[in-house]
């Protein structure tokens, strides 16, 4: 059976008579300590130390042992891990010591005067002088013990199964630790192989290997890691150590355990053991109740309700803003109007702004951001809110009636030059051609808007047509498919070899007249009649400013059959699509 950790506090530690000892097996796994006497000890736990952090205060605390796992799910412990005191296994970290020795101590119940009985500690055989006079010092120092005893727990087991009658005077004794194992190869006295003589152990003829327990279970863990590397998440080194703990055992004669399994033998089955990962079910998820559901639909309404008072009341207050703002520019503007030109400057040097124009400016954006916040009418796709005729203002006006006053009124940067009705008209013809663009890019996206309801229709239909009859619905995606098919090549093939479907090219291939398509063919007619137009049959065409006017002739439809699918592919592809989608 693996071993279980036992930390609960002792609570009869005064009932002890000061000469009563207390045992200390400091191990390199686990730590135990009890009372000599007794056939068992009374605290149990892994003989390692973790210093992790606390999530929410940051500070740091000491963590003995691998008892409470549920305690350290509140510990970030990831830049501290566990820490043992051992190098293999002498005690070279003293510091981890003394909190491990803190640890039993308490739970053994010793109070905060000290320990007042004698101890006794096992250290490994041939340990070294100075870890065994730091040993000393720190528990006659730190705890005040009256006396302390080092022993091998080797020679210990030893004696203690030769007052049972289980062993002779001499004989040999492998003690196989966490991390080395002690036999003795060659002892004194010619007696082979023989640790104890007489009764007493011989350690100047010990021997170690640094081979242990963990070695075992590393060993065992790559195994399962290799043949079931789905679970190597899983198993972990404590659950391959519980799993060596509680099913494995020594073979007496190895060569025959291995012969006995690979027979597959009725005995092998017997002794083969399946162990179960931990499993936990994924929770069921319950479908709510309709008064679950009503609830909810309520705190989400009363939720949306909040949010929507909190926005109408920003807006409110922006609004607010906005206004206030405005009437001080305006009332500025006022002010500005009555001073005498020259003085503007320093009469705005006060205020932050340099002319009128800027005033004016500053009074539309105000107006834009004010109308904006009101929720007026705006376009989604244009910076400024205003209407057509604020931003196009002499669209509407005849060009005879454009006068210079109106050129000071809408482009007040043209007052000083000559010619004003001329560069009102150059203004207009720029807000015509504003307009007609802002105009075409709104039918454009009313366009788009309308198509893709349409195709949002379209696809609900067919849904619905697959769901009722989902094998015709097939069979006419695949006619249709097939249709599609054949007349996207054929249309390929005309763009390849030309019009000419009787078959009779004389000529063994394709000219280019043949190749070109029919706008191709249109746009050549264009200007070869535009070039030899002149009455004399000479080529000037490009001479005047009109002749290049031609070309907004020949792209004004967009035509070009090779700038992109036409409407064949498109459905050829979105078919293609909905079957692999089937």
């Amino acid at each position: 059976m693996p071993f279980i950790s036992q930390i609960e506090r002792q609570t009869d530690y005064s009932l002890f008579a000061p000469t009563r000892p207390i045992v200390i097996d400091n191990g390199g796994s686990y730590f135990r300590i009890g009372w000599a006497g007794e056939s068992d000890p009374r605290v149990i736990f892994r003989n390692i130390v973790q210093r992790p952090r606390h999530k929410s205060t940051g500070e740091t605390v000491s963590v003995v042992g691998d008892h409470n796992t549920a305690l350290l799910k509140y510990f970030d412990c990831t830049r501290s891990g566990p820490r043992s005191a051992f190098d293999n296994n002498v005690v070279f970290q003293f510091e981890i010591m003394e909190y491990i020795l803190d640890f039993g101590f308490d739970r053994l119940g010793v109070d905060s005067l000290g320990v007042d009985h004698p101890v006794l500690i096992t250290e490994c055989p041939c340990n070294p002088v100075p870890s065994r006079c730091r040993m000393a010092e720190l528990l006659f120092e730190s705890y005040g013990v009256p006396s302390v005893a080092f022993g091998v727990d080797a020679a210990f087991s030893y004696t203690y199964n030769q007052r049972l009658g289980n062993c002779d005077k001499e004989g040999l004794a492998v003690c196989s630790g966490f991390n080395t194992s002690h036999v003795i190869p060659m002892p004194e006295r010619n007696l082979p192989f023989v640790l104890f003589v007489e009764g007493e152990p011989v350690f100047e003829a010990c021997c170690r290997t640094n081979v242990g327990g963990y070695h075992v279970t590393d060993y065992m863990k790559q195994l399962l890691s290799l043949k079931y590397p789905q679970h190597m998440a899983k198993l972990t080194w404590e659950k391959v150590e519980d799993l060596k703990m509680e099913h494995c055992y020594i073979a007496q004669d190895y060569a025959a355990e291995v012969k006995l399994y690979q027979n597959e033998t009725k005995e092998a089955e017997e002794k083969t053991r399946c162990w179960q990962l931990p499993f936990t079910p994924p929770p069921v998820e319950e479908q709510p109740s309709v008064e679950e559901i009503a609830r909810k639909a309520a705190i989400k309404e009363r939720q949306g309700q909040r949010l929507r008072e909190m926005a109408e009341a920003k807006r409110a207050s922006r609004i607010n803003e906005l206004e206030n703002e405005l009437r001080g520019l305006e009332f500025l503007l006022r002010q500005v109007e009555k001073v005498d030109e020259n003085d503007i400057p320093a009469f705005l040097s006060d205020t932050g702004y340099v002319s009128k124009q800027e005033i004016e400016s500053s009074i539309a954006k105000v107006n834009q951001s004010l109308r904006k916040a009101k929720r007026e009418q705006v376009e989604l796709d244009e910076k400024a809110d205003v209407t057509t005729a604020d931003k196009f203002p002499l669209v509407d006006v005849p060009d005879n009636m454009l006068t210079s006053e109106q050129v000071v009124v809408f482009r007040w940067c043209y007052m000083v030059v000559m010619n004003h009705e001329w560069k009102e008209l150059k203004e207009k013809k720029k807000q015509i051609f504003l307009k007609t663009t802002a105009e075409g890019r709104q039918r454009a996206r009313q366009k788009r808007a309308e198509e893709e309801l349409l195709r949002e229709k379209q696809n609900q239909l067919e849904e619905e047509r697959r769901l009722e009859n989902p094998e015709l619905y097939l069979d006419q995606l695949r006619t249709k498919y097939k249709e599609l098919s054949e007349k996207v090549d054929q249309k390929k093939r005309l763009k390849t070899n030309g019009n000419n479907s009787n078959g009779n090219n004389t000529s063994g291939g394709v000219g280019r007249g043949e190749r070109m398509s029919a706008a191709k063919k249109e746009r050549m007619r264009l200007l070869t009649t535009a070039a030899f137009d002149r009455g004399k049959g000479e080529d000037t065409f490009g001479a005047r400013d009109e002749d290049w006017q031609l070309y907004k002739l020949m792209s004004k439809d967009n035509d070009d059959e090779d700038e992109g699918p036409d409407e064949d592919e498109t459905e050829l592809t979105r078919i293609s699509s909905r079957l692999q989608a089937s």
